[in-house]
Formats: C-alpha cells, structure tokens, sequence
C-alpha cells in the first residue's frame, strides 16, 4: 500500500483496501501547531485516525490522500485560506460529501456568513475545547453531516 509522508513526519497510508476503515479519519488544518496537536491529541485518544496540515494547500493535498471523514478548517491559513480551501473542497467530487468544520478565532461578524457560503457544516469560533471538538466531530460523522444538536459554542 502507498505511503504518504506526514506533515510532521509521520508516514499514513493512502488508501484502506478493505472498504471499511478500522477507524474514522479527521484532518485537522491549522497554522497553528499547538492547535493543531491539542486537537490532534483528544482526537487520537477517542480512537480517532489523525492527519494534519499547516496550510490550506496542505490541506487540499491530504483531503484527498487520507480521504478524512470530517475536516476542521481554521478559515485563515497562509498559501490558500481556509474559504478558498473550503470552496475547492466542495466542487471536488471525492471530497465534496465531507463535513467541515470551519474553526476561527477571529470574531468578525463576516466569518461565519463567508465560511457558509464556502459550504462549511459548522461553525465554531475559537478557543473552542477539545472535549467538545471531539463530540461535535462523532456527531457529524454519525449524523452524516446532518442534525440538530450540537455541542456548545458552535452553530451547525
């Protein structure tokens, strides 16, 4: 099976030949590296396969290597930003289907407007915790996306 470097080095395969996936993937895509590991880290604690880009072209790159179940996009990420990477995500049609999670700590009243109309399926403004980032990422993959609960201090 091919091997992709991670973005820390790490190596993940590229395809899982069985259909089935022992596990559910997330990208997470941050410039932030602390956020990116805090995150990283309750995800891989809750079973979670984890893979992890520093900007919005690594993020577009791995959203189709590691096919994600979900994908947390910080909306202001250097090379390609966040709603553009939102936007090219939803008119490919291996990643179109995917939740993401658009994630800001920016309080522009904008953001959450633009990030929408990019195709984000939530919305969650920054310090948003990792115990509540997990839940809202099992409850979008459960749901498919869809539904009417969320955790605290997001909008979906």
């Amino acid at each position: 099976m091919p091997i992709a470097p991670h973005a820390h080095g790490a190596e993940f395969p590229l395809r899982v030949d069985t259909g089935t996936r022992p596990r559910p993937r997330v990208l997470i895509a941050d410039d932030h590296q602390d956020t990116r590991e805090m995150y990283a880290w309750c995800m891989r604690a809750s079973g979670w396969a984890v893979a992890e880009a520093a900007d919005g072209l690594e993020a577009l790159r791995l959203a189709t290597a590691f096919e994600p179940d979900v994908i947390v996009m910080d909306l202001y990420l250097p090379v390609v930003d966040g709603f553009e990477a939102i936007r090219r995500l939803r008119m490919n049609e291996q990643t179109a289907h995917v939740p993401i999670i658009a994630c800001t700590g920016l309080v522009l009243p904008q953001a959450e407007t633009e990030a929408r109309a990019a195709g984000c399926s939530a919305f969650v403004r920054k310090p948003y915790m990792p115990d509540q980032m997990c839940a809202l990422l099992e409850g979008l993959v459960t749901r498919g996306g869809d539904g009417d609960s969320s955790p605290s201090g997001c909008r979906v």
